[in-house]
């Protein structure tokens, strides 16, 4: 049994897109909660995606972050080993993200 634990952040995200988690060798994740803060006092969104980041990967497609506000998702997303999720803002070093969830060995 795999102990929750965060896998990434809290960073502040890029403009464009990034990897900001990458499930290591031999492991399953399974994100249980991605938290995204806006701090500034302007609406943002965000995009991430499982994969690089195209229309076909995407989890979240210009998702709305209001200002001076939090958002949460806490929909299950199942990655393999070498999957990675990447993320990125409509402006660069506004949005801070935070995933959590586990890593389990695989047998």
């Amino acid at each position: 049994m795999a102990l929750p634990k965060r896998l990434q952040g809290p960073a502040l995200l890029a403009a464009a897109a990034a990897t900001v988690y990458t499930v290591p060798t031999g492991r399953v994740a399974v994100i249980r909660n991605i938290h995204v803060v806006n701090p500034t006092a302007g609406d943002l969104t965000f995009t991430m995606s499982i994969g690089a980041d195209a229309a076909a990967t995407r989890i979240f497609s210009a998702q709305m972050a209001n200002a001076e506000d939090s958002w949460d998702s806490f929909a299950p997303f199942v990655l393999t080993a070498g999957e990675t999720i990447q993320a990125y803002a409509s402006a660069a070093a506004s949005l801070t993200l935070t995933i959590d969830g586990e890593e389990e060995l695989v047998a």
